[in-house]
Formats: C-alpha cells, structure tokens, sequence
C-alpha cells in the first residue's frame, strides 16, 4: 500500500472533511442526549454506552506486542538508514536564545508563586503545557502528569541523544501536589529516568503511576511503589478519588530502550472519565482505527491532547506518528469538544521544520471547518481554563 492508498483507506470515501465533523458531532449529541444528559451532576457515573468488540492488545509468537492495526508498518534497519542518509533535515532549530525566546518563548508556570491554587474544585478543567508531551492537568479534584520529561536530553545519557532546544517552563522541586502520573510508552523522550526518580524522591508512594503492561517491573527498580500496569481497556483509580477512572486505551506505535527488549512493554493512550470531566491523552501514535472505537465508547471528551509534531518524511514517520492533519482526525475521532497541541516545539525528532506543526495544523483545522479554539495550542508552561460546566448537561 502505498502513501495514497494509505491516506484513502483512512478517510470516509463518501465524506469531505466538513460533512464528517458535522456527522461525527452529530453522533456524539444524540449519544449524549439520550444517556448521559439524564443524571445530575455528581450522579455521573462511568457508562459503556456501546458494549460491541473493542481491538484488544496482542503479542506474536515470540511473545512481544504487536500492532493489530491494518495500518502499521513495522520500522526497519534499512528504513531507518535510508531516512537517516538520503532525506534532509529541514528542522532549522536556531543556536541563538534570542530568537527561540521570540519564536518560542517559555512562561513561568502559574503555580510556582501560588502551588495552593492547583486543583479544580468545580466542573472546570485546567491544563498547563510543559513541553513535548508532558502536560499537567487539573481536573476533578485531582492533579497529574502525562509522560513527564525534565531532562536536557530525550536519552539514556544526558552527553548524547536529542537534546531539548526550550527548557522545561519549571523543575520538579517546583510542581504543586501532583496525584498521578500517565505513561504511555517507554521511549526516552515519554519516559525519563530521572524525571521518574525525581518525582519518586519528591511525593514517594503518595504518587500513582498508571504504566503500560510489561513496565511494572522497570518501575519498580526506579524505586516506585504505587505503580498500576494496565492492558489495553483495564481500568483502575487513585485511592481516594475512585469517582475518577483511568483507562489504558489503544494506540498505534512501538517500544523500545534497549537494543534487545523491542516491544515487551505494550503502549498506548489514556482516557481519563471523571463525575465533571472526560480527558484523553493520545501519547505517541500513527493514525488507526482505535480512535473512532475510544470515541464511540467514552467520548465526548471535553479535553484531548493530541501530537502535532515529528512527522516527516512522512513515508518513514506515518506508521508511528501523525502528522497536524491526521490530529485533526483523531480530534474528530475520539469527539473531542476541545484539543490541545503536544509532542512539538521541544525536541528536533524529525525533519519538518521547528515551527510548521502549528501552522500545518490551523491549515487542517480550516480544511475541516474548525478553528484555533478548537484545537489550540499553548506556549511552554502556559496554562488554559476550561469552563465544562456549561456543557455538562449535554454528555
């Protein structure tokens, strides 16, 4: 299958891009109306409203996880070669500070002065962007990290490897009380020993750690004792807050740390069901099927985080990252009210040019009759407030 045909397989044959969000926002208000916008607010309770077959996770015969998905392509050494000494890198990062700090500037956090104000109490959501594809989120009563990473380098040694050209926008000494960590894979640049350590020495087991199965036992070797490894549609919660379910939920990509241990650890994405609020984190993925499944059987979503970034060349990159349109898709696909941009503007780990994913993606979001609000994107250590009371009654 070639580039076409693989982009033709994944769009509705009968459908412009217009018709399919109006179709797919349309399925998911009649789906809201006649289930959810019956219950009171602090009624809400997690519903499968569609009980049908889900794609579950599998493993080949040497025993290592496999992508189930028609539209994976597994990465080869000769690919790899090829992307590394034929193609042009056109990422452009500049060595001046002035002008990152022009084009890309780094905010200071806003609970560094004032930790005591993280937490939303009410049906609001908040989120603070704190490079790649970390996020700290607020919402129901709880406070946690996506894929948090504060090292200098995406890398087993902070002397080699892809290093961070904006620094984090905070430290970990500086994070307020955070409840639970996701992990949605075991890349370098998702899952950051030190990063894992430093927040093991600074809240120990009154941290959660939601992994991918197969990472248990590397958690625990850091020395983390409050760890859930989960399979692809398991489900578990923080003590204290069991109101609040987190779900493992498929993704297409692969996992790798070491140069003998490819795919022993599954990965995946998060969804996040609470009594006010739906959040979806994707992690890292290529474009497949397992989007609509998660949207028909948790969404809507009042907030979804979504890669926009490390994308090209796109006959190397598509299989295990989207590019800005395919997030469009995927926006669209899990029936997300709002979306922010991840996994960009912190790391050159592909050959597009330092600041073209936003551009790419409000191209997309116009292409599909959607705007900046819908999909928006943060500076480093930004933060937004989402007001979901409004929207509440309409799930």
């Amino acid at each position: 299958m070639d580039e076409n045909e693989s982009n033709e397989s994944l769009m509705p044959s009968d459908q412009n891009p217009k018709e399919a969000v109006r179709k797919r926002q349309n399925s998911a208000r009649d789906s809201a109306e006649s289930d959810s916008s019956k219950l009171s607010k602090k009624s809400f309770k997690l519903d499968y409203r569609l009980e049908e077959d889900v794609t579950k996770s599998k493993k080949g015969k040497d025993g290592r996880f496999v992508n189930p998905w028609p539209t994976w392509r597994s990465p080869s050494i000769s690919s790899l070669l090829r992307w590394l000494l034929t193609e042009k890198d056109h990422s452009s990062v500049p060595c001046c500070k002035e002008e990152l700090d022009k084009e890309l500037p780094v905010l200071k956090p806003y609970f560094i002065d004032d930790p005591g104000e993280a937490g939303v109490r009410e049906a609001g959501l908040r989120v603070t962007w704190l490079g790649h594809a970390t996020l700290m989120v607020e919402m129901d009563e709880l406070v946690f990290l996506t894929d948090p990473i504060f090292s200098s380098r995406a890398s087993p040694s902070q002397y080699l490897g892809p290093k961070r050209f904006r620094p984090p926008p905070c430290t970990v000494a500086e994070l307020p009380q955070i409840h639970a960590v996701l992990i949605s894979h075991n890349h370098y640049d998702h899952l950051d020993y030190s990063s894992v350590i430093a927040l093991n020495e600074r809240f120990g087991n009154e941290l959660r750690w939601f992994v991918p199965l197969g990472l248990l036992d590397w958690m625990q070797r850091c020395g983390c004792e409050n760890v859930i490894e989960l399979d692809w549609w398991e489900e578990n919660c923080v003590p204290g807050h069991d109101q609040v379910t987190f779900v493992f939920t498929p993704s297409q990509h692969w996992c790798k740390r070491t140069l003998m241990d490819d795919n022993k650890v599954l990965w995946g994405s998060w969804s996040v069901l609470g009594p006010w609020n739906r959040f979806f984190f994707a992690g890292d993925t290529g474009y497949c099927s397992a989007f609509e499944e998660i949207g028909k059987r948790f969404g809507p979503f009042d907030l979804a985080a979504i890669p926009i970034g490390a994308y090209e060349p796109r006959w190397f990159m598509k299989y295990q990252h989207i590019d800005p349109e395919e997030a469009v898709r995927i926006h669209i696909d899990v029936q997300a009210k709002k979306s922010v941009a991840i996994h960009w503007g912190t790391f050159a780990l592909a050959y597009e040019h330092y600041l073209e994913p936003p551009v790419k993606l409000s191209e997309a979001l116009e292409r599909y009759g959607l705007n900046s609000e819908d999909f928006f994107v943060l500076k480093h250590g930004e933060t937004r407030y989402l007001n979901t009371d409004d929207n509440f009654e309409q799930r």
